[in-house]
């Protein structure tokens, strides 16, 4: 069983502590927030509640600390969780530049400590099964994917709030949803090299913007696209076109709540397969498998050269915005490819 601590009690922070309650894996036994009113949340789920870093950090009865703080932060905060010689579990984005996370990654790594990342939306059945169908050759030659990750979950977040800051939070909804459609396109279709990305404000006074648009090309040369909204009703879906089927997922609920996905395979022939999986918890898989690398050594799904590679995704969109033109993506240096 792996100890941790997590810092940050807002929405995400609260949610993690409801979903690790009875798991084998991980257990979150304590809490640390800048806000003493968090303290009654804590005690009515029984973790200890803190303000104090030197506390969480000192103490060696905890193994990993979980970071569910604002983005400007989490390079700073990895840093010092490391050098304390604890596991370090980042939310996503790990970073806002593509320096900053190979820092992280580097004091990780020089600290003999592992680097966990919330993008739990790999242990999605769903998405598990469209990684298959495109690496196994099933769908043909790829030409094009397309994802779309909105909701209006962080509509009424006050301008002043750090999630509408476009320091902490660029982009629009990039870092609160779009970087984990970034992640998913890394992970099943391979490099980025090239983004163009848009952002609007349509129906908030968030300085950030409430909607971003991003084209993408692939190392491969298939091409991509995806759409993150803040301002409109639950719509998640992916659909990837080869030439021999397309396939379609999706997500009928939020990833925080119980709801199934559906799966739609077109194939060239006509025929049509359909498929409903039932909702998986996300967060807690990753959690755990988390754990499972620090206990056991045992392979974390995400490689150290694609959390580095999603954020220099990131900072290439945001300097899209900035510029109105197509920014290349610089790929991960070959050392970071060498260690998962």
């Amino acid at each position: 069983m792996i100890r941790a601590a997590i810092v940050g009690l807002g929405w995400w922070g609260k949610h993690m502590i409801r979903r690790m309650a009875d798991s084998d894996g991980l257990r979150i036994v304590v809490a640390l927030d800048t806000s003493p009113a968090q303290e009654a949340f804590a005690a009515e789920h029984g973790v200890r509640f803190t303000t104090d870093w030197d506390e969480v950090l000192g103490d060696p009865a905890i193994d990993a600390v979980i970071l569910c703080t604002p983005h400007s932060l989490h390079t700073a905060q990895v840093e010092r969780v490391a050098k304390a010689g604890k596991h370090v579990f980042c939310e996503k984005p790990l970073a806002l530049s593509r320096a900053d996370a190979e820092h992280s990654v580097a004091v990780c790594r020089a600290a003999g400590v592992k680097l966990g990342i919330g993008h739990e939306r790999r242990y999605e059945p769903a998405m598990m099964e469209i990684k298959r169908l495109v690496q196994s050759g099933a769908l043909g030659t790829i030409s094009h994917v397309e994802a779309n990750f909105s909701h209006d979950k962080l509509a009424a977040v006050p301008k002043t709030d750090w999630r509408a800051s476009p320091v902490d939070a660029p982009a629009a909804g990039m870092t609160a949803m779009g970087i984990h459609l970034t992640d998913a396109f890394l992970d099943i279709f391979g490099p980025i090299r090239e983004v163009y990305a848009i952002t609007a404000s349509r129906a908030s006074e968030r300085a950030n913007g409430d909607v971003v648009s991003v084209h993408t090309r692939f190392a491969s040369g298939a091409t991509g696209y995806l759409n993150a909204i803040l301002v409109t009703p639950l719509y998640i879906g992916i659909t990837v076109f080869g030439t021999e089927a397309w396939v379609e997922a999706r997500n009928h609920t939020h990833p925080d709540t119980p709801g199934p996905t559906t799966l739609t395979i077109q194939h060239k022939d006509g025929r049509r397969e359909v498929t409903e999986y039932e909702w998986t918890d996300t967060v807690r898989a990753n959690l755990e498998a988390f754990a499972r690398g620090i206990e056991t050594g045992a392979p974390y799904v995400f490689t150290d050269e694609q959390k580095v590679d999603n954020i220099a995704v990131l900072e290439a969109i945001c300097r899209s915005v900035a510029t109105n033109a197509p920014v290349p993506v610089t790929a991960a240096h070959p050392p970071l490819a060498a260690t998962a």
